[in-house]
Order: C-alpha cells, then sequence, then structure tokens
C-alpha cells in the first residue's frame, strides 16, 4: 500500500467517523434535552408521560441516519480506494455529520417546548411531532446526499 492510498484511506475513515459521532452527539444531545424537560412534566402531570417519552425519543433518529450513511460508504474503505473516493466519503462524513447534529440538537429543544407544554396541561402532542419533522428534515437531506454521493463514486 503507498502513501496515496494511506491517505485516501485516512480521508474515509474521518468522514465515517465524522458522520457516526456527530450525528450521534447530536441525539444524545437532543434527546437528553428532551429527556430533562420530561423528568420536570410529568412531576407535574404524570399522564403526559408516553406522550413526552416519545417527543424524547424523536431527536434520537439523527444517530442513526449517521450510522446508515456508514454502512453507504463502508464497501469502499479498502486498501485500493482512490484519494477521489476518500475525499467523497469525507465531504459526505462531514455534511452528514454536522446536519445530523445540528438537527438533533435543535429538534430535541423543539420536543422540550412541547413537554414542556403537555406537562402543563396542554394538548399540543400532535402539533409538536409537526413542528419537530421540520429539523429532521435537513438531516434526511444530508442522508440522502451521502447516498448520492456513494452512487457517484463506484
Amino acid at each position: 500500500m503507498d502513501y496515496t492510498m494511506n491517505t485516501a484511506l485516512f480521508l474515509g475513515y474521518i468522514g465515517v467517523g465524522l458522520m457516526v459521532g456527530l450525528s450521534g452527539i447530536g441525539s444524545a444531545v437532543g434527546t437528553a434535552i428532551s429527556a430533562m424537560t420530561t423528568i420536570g412534566a410529568i412531576k407535574k402531570n404524570k399522564d403526559a408521560f408516553g406522550s413526552c417519552l416519545v417527543l424524547s425519543a424523536l431527536p434520537g433518529t439523527q444517530g442513526l441516519y449517521g450510522f446508515a450513511a456508514f454502512f453507504i460508504m463502508q464497501p469502499y474503505l479498502v486498501s485500493t480506494i482512490s484519494i477521489f473516493q476518500g475525499s467523497a466519503i469525507l465531504g459526505a462524513g462531514i455534511a452528514v455529520g454536522l446536519a445530523c447534529m445540528l438537527s438533533g440538537i435543535f429538534q430535541g429543544k423543539v420536543c422540550a417546548n412541547g413537554v414542556e407544554a403537555l406537562g402543563n396541561g396542554y394538548d399540543v402532542f400532535g402539533n409538536t411531532i409537526i413542528v419537530a419533522v421540520f429539523p429532521e428534515l435537513y438531516a434526511i437531506v444530508s442522508f440522502a446526499t451521502a447516498f448520492l454521493i456513494s452512487g457517484l463514486i463506484a
């Protein structure tokens, strides 16, 4: 294996590390934000726990998008990878990682507001689900971009 292949493989592994790591961070922070609010909400309204639980789990999907993008890129992480392929995987990793991280955090904040309202007795579960999907759209777009990139580097 020569220096160019080592560099290309290194770039590819950095890319998948970013896509899985940053998206996981976003999901962890987003679910924690919403879950912390859930604890306060169920002190006021124990009957809201089921709805609060769903809203707390919703930001966890971004981590799954990063993990799924890794599976799409995994076949290219071989010793014969080109510098173009390694760079493409790095670019996809940055795009997926950042989009999913920020989407997960901000979706967690949206869900936390809905959880707080549920704790105060307001029936906003359906409305919260609808508006919480907005930040997730950009995580889905980044995942679709990784999918399209994988098709270009084959």
